[in-house]
């Protein structure tokens, strides 16, 4: 009777052991499946947004939709520069203002310009208040950190003009004058950090450094040489121009940071300019003038 008792106590505990063991089983894979259930609801969730990502980007709008979108282009400028953008009466023209209007007929719209100081060209493209500059504009190192430049288009130097009876004959005779510059130009650059000894007045208009000089309250003034000619054609009886080039730099057109879509438009355009002649033809117009 024990026996059979212990036997059937030792039958009960077997089949409890296995009854706990099974449900330990059970809950084992019920936690695993919860698990990979994560893990694929977490995938799915990463694939989600990476495809909401690239829907975004996708539909980006770019620089030239925007242009196109809103039916005109907008040129910032300095018109304070013969012949590459100066006053006729109400209207802004020049060699400058005929290249972009060019670029806005290849994409269609209207040019609108921007008139304002040239040292603040460079702030106004990066702030979104207007699409490029054209403004006889060299390309240099410091204004590359902020914009890109296109292809050049013109060919130019830094000159030097003097009164009439100046003692200045040569770029070595500026040491210790005062000079009169346009305040940001390459002009500017030049005097500023080449030139020993010097007094440097910057003005926003170079025209305005040409009557300080007249009335004697300047020794020189540095300007690019296309517009140099220009301001002394009109006072030819008081000033003029030496025949020394203090520099060699070529005019480019900048875009901000980055937008190599407007850029290469633009690029296109004055290859197309460029080999048809008309880039020439525009600067042969303005230089006929003088």
């Amino acid at each position: 009777m024990k026996k059979t008792i212990k036997a059937a106590a030792a039958l009960l505990l077997s089949g409890l052991l296995a009854f706990s063991f099974a449900g330990c089983q059970q809950q084992e894979t019920g936690a695993g499946d919860s698990t990979q259930s994560s893990v694929a609801e977490s995938g799915a969730a990463s694939e989600e947004t990476s495809q909401d990502a690239s829907e975004a980007a996708d539909t980006e709008e770019s620089s030239i939709d925007r242009i196109k979108a809103a039916g005109k282009i907008i040129m910032s400028t300095n018109a304070e520069f013969e012949p590459f953008e100066y006053m006729d009466g109400t209207d802004i023209v020049g060699i400058d203002v005929d290249i972009s209007k060019k670029i806005a007929e290849k994409l269609g719209v209207e040019l609108q310009i921007n008139n304002t100081s040239f040292d603040a060209l460079t702030a106004e493209l990066a702030s979104g208040k207007c699409d490029f500059v054209a403004a006889g504009m060299s390309k240099d190192p410091t204004r590359e950190e902020s914009v890109d430049f296109s292809d050049p288009y013109f060919s130019a130097t830094q000159s030097i003009i003097v009164l009439k009876d100046s003692d200045i004959k040569s770029s070595e005779d500026l040491a210790g004058k005062t000079i009169g510059v346009q305040l940001g130009t390459t002009g500017d650059q030049y005097c500023t950090e080449n030139v020993e000894g010097a007094d440097v007045q910057r003005m926003n208009k170079a025209v305005d450094a040409v009557s300080d000089l007249i009335a004697g309250r300047l020794d020189a003034v540095v300007v690019d040489n296309f517009p140099a000619k220009k301001l002394v054609a009109n006072n030819s009886d008081k000033i003029m121009m030496l025949d020394e080039a203090l520099t060699g730099e070529e005019y480019c057109i900048a875009v901000p940071k980055g937008d190599t879509e407007l850029l290469d438009l633009i690029n296109e355009t004055l290859q197309e300019m460029e080999e048809s002649g008309e880039l020439d033809e525009i600067v042969g117009n303005y230089m006929s003038e003088e």
